[in-house]
């Protein structure tokens, strides 16, 4: 008698209404020059997160954190709780999903894509801002892209809808043990071939960390504050 053959799994999808939650710092109001929206790395939560600009000026700077939709326990005893945005798994099907949230997020904020906004992304955050910013209309504003990579499957006639002048500032420390020495070449060659005569370049003396007084100084830099 034959054994029979299992059948193999059928992956099958379906889609439901979800509720996110996403973090905003200070007050939107007359004075407010900036507007950004910031993604955070993994292991965050979108209102930590957010500490990392609280020394902008909360008169002037308006921020909208938005939150990677898996949440996991960050260590054995339970006790704190992480955000990832993406993994290998499904990774565009999971994009189309926060493509979706993150435009719910700008329109619950009564802001359009193609309004001039700021855009920053730390580590993990970097492959998802990339990847949304290659799919939607971006008006004036600046992006900060701080120690992550792009995303290897975009090519650079996804950045062609990009003002010109919006500068796209690379961000990463010179002991970063993700990025190592002899790899930092093929990193630049790469974002150059993205973003092309809109890339700025800033190296500062760390790791893997997000400084709060680089934060301020990027963004008085690169625009006035």
């Amino acid at each position: 008698m034959s054994e029979s053959i299992p059948k193999p799994n059928a992956e099958k999808w379906v889609s439901y209404a979800a509720r996110a939650p996403y973090t905003t710092l200070n007050a939107r109001g007359e004075a407010t020059r900036r507007t950004w929206v910031v993604f955070h790395g993994i292991g965050y939560l979108s209102r930590y997160f957010l500490r990392h600009f609280s020394g902008l000026d909360p008169q002037v700077h308006y921020l909208i954190a938005p939150q990677a939709p898996s949440l996991y326990y960050l260590s054995d005893t339970y006790t704190h709780v992480g955000a990832s945005w993406l993994t290998r798994e499904h990774t565009q099907g999971h994009m189309d999903n926060l493509m979706e949230y993150l435009d719910s997020v700008l329109q619950e904020e009564g802001i359009q894509p193609q309004d001039d906004l700021d855009y920053f992304a730390y580590s993990q955050g970097v492959s998802v801002l990339c990847r949304w910013l290659a799919r939607r209309p971006v008006g004036g504003g600046r992006i900060f892209l701080y120690a992550g990579k792009p995303p290897a499957e975009l090519r650079p006639e996804a950045f062609s809808h990009l003002p010109e002048t919006m500068p796209v500032v690379v961000v990463f420390g010179n002991q970063d043990p993700f990025l190592k020495p002899e790899d930092r070449p093929g990193l630049l060659a790469r974002y150059r071939e993205l973003f092309g005569d809109r890339l700025q370049v800033v190296a500062f003396d760390g790791g893997h960390e997000l400084r709060n007084d680089l934060i301020v100084q990027l963004a008085a830099e690169y625009g006035n504050t």
